[in-house]
């Protein structure tokens, strides 16, 4: 059976996340959605996206596709059930459609004639930019249960200090000493090659990916994910930082979610909290308004390849767009369109060729290349965020 993940209805309102991915390649708790699926269906999946898209993360059609909802993170339960399904079959969740059967060209739009199965079990889901960070701490223990289950931990060297040890995972090869780790919140899972420089503090849930660095004296409130090859100093909590990304200094970063290839400038700091304690409102794409999150606390969405200088300040529910360079002093707007170049005195328009010298430069540091495929992608989230910028 080939399996397809496909972007589902809430694409819009996972943006700016998903100007540069699908939903699939969203990362929360340890793994991404997509990595999730894959370890428990031991299938490497292909993707439906949006056109502009597709040539990075293609679909292959078979003759027999399962097609899943990659806004739902999968469970062994639900696994259970979508790996039985049929022709003619689909698996809900009240309104929402997790999985359905099809074959080779067929083109779905009305499941009226379909069996519909309601899944009955508990099942995560990500419809929201804030889900990322608020339903993160579910999401480390899930990917914790799975990625360990079965396997030993490599020891826990004699100078890091620990409560409930047994709830801390290390990957071959990574390095720390000297070190605080309390799990006794939740799980601490450490990946293969990521250093925990001394003098660290952690409280759990954490998610520190395989090559990612926190740095001398830092300070982690879980539920937190550090993403591959990414940075973090100063003090974190409860943010997901997707990979590729610098934080890498004092200054705090507080119900947050970066994007991939994000730098914040040294001691830049973000609220998540309003001063009169009232529910913070978030830029939403879909409406071109501000629009209700339901929490207290909500900091910083920023997409991928934005970046702010030394001592930036962020207010409470802040989103910021692809490829965006703020900097200077005083608060920047509630909303900073892609590939905005200022701060708080006012924005101009990021031009594509400068914003792709530095892309090449700092993805080159890393050994990463910075593709057609890539420029392509950012080339039309220029063009389709035009409407947000004064050019």
């Amino acid at each position: 059976m080939n399996y397809i993940l496909f972007d589902g209805p809430y694409r819009g309102n996972l943006l700016p996340f998903t100007y540069t991915r699908p939903v699939a390649d969203i990362r929360v708790g340890i793994l991404t959605i997509r990595q999730k699926w894959e370890s428990f269906l031991e299938y490497t999946t292909t993707t439906v996206t949006e056109d502009y898209l597709s040539d990075k993360f293609p679909m292959v059609e078979m003759e027999e596709n399962i097609m899943i909802n990659a806004s739902f993170l999968p469970n062994s339960e639900v696994i259970e059930v979508i790996k039985n399904l049929s022709d003619n079959q689909a698996v809900f969740k009240g309104e929402d459609v997790i999985a359905f059967f099809t074959k080779e060209g067929d083109e779905v739009t009305d499941f009226s004639s379909f069996e519909a199965i309601e899944f009955e079990g508990d099942i995560l889901k990500i419809e929201n930019t804030w889900d990322i960070f608020s339903k993160n701490g579910e999401a480390i223990e899930e990917d914790f249960n799975l990625i360990t289950n079965g396997r030993k931990s490599e020891p826990i060297p004699a100078t890091v200090k620990t409560l409930n040890p047994e709830n801390i995972f290390i990957e071959k090869g990574a390095k720390l000493n000297f070190v605080t780790l309390n799990a006794s919140s939740g799980p601490i899972y450490i990946g293969r090659e990521a250093e925990i420089m001394e003098g660290s503090v952690v409280r759990g849930p954490l998610a520190l990916c395989h090559n990612a660095t926190l740095k001398l004296a830092t300070k982690i409130y879980g539920p937190t994910t550090v993403g591959p090859h990414s940075k973090v100093g100063g003090e974190v909590n409860n943010s997901v930082i997707f990979g590729f990304t610098n934080k890498g200094h004092d200054g705090f970063l507080g119900n947050s979610v970066l994007g991939e290839w994000c730098n914040i400038g040294a001691d830049s700091n973000n609220s998540n909290l309003k001063n009169n304690y009232a529910e913070v409102r978030l830029w939403n794409y879909q409406t071109g308004g501000f629009a209700k999150t339901g929490l207290q606390f909500c900091g910083l969405m920023m997409g991928d390849h934005s970046k702010c200088g030394i001592n930036t300040m962020f207010n409470t529910g802040t989103v910021v767009g692809v490829s965006s360079n703020i900097f200077g002093s005083g608060f920047p707007r509630n909303f900073v369109p892609s590939f905005s170049w200022g701060g708080s005195k006012g924005f101009v328009t990021y031009k594509t060729n400068k914003a792709f010298e530095v892309a090449e430069v700092v993805m080159a540091r890393r050994n990463e290349e910075f593709t057609d495929k890539d420029k392509a992608i950012l080339e039309h989230v220029f063009e389709e965020t035009k409407q947000y910028r004064r050019e």
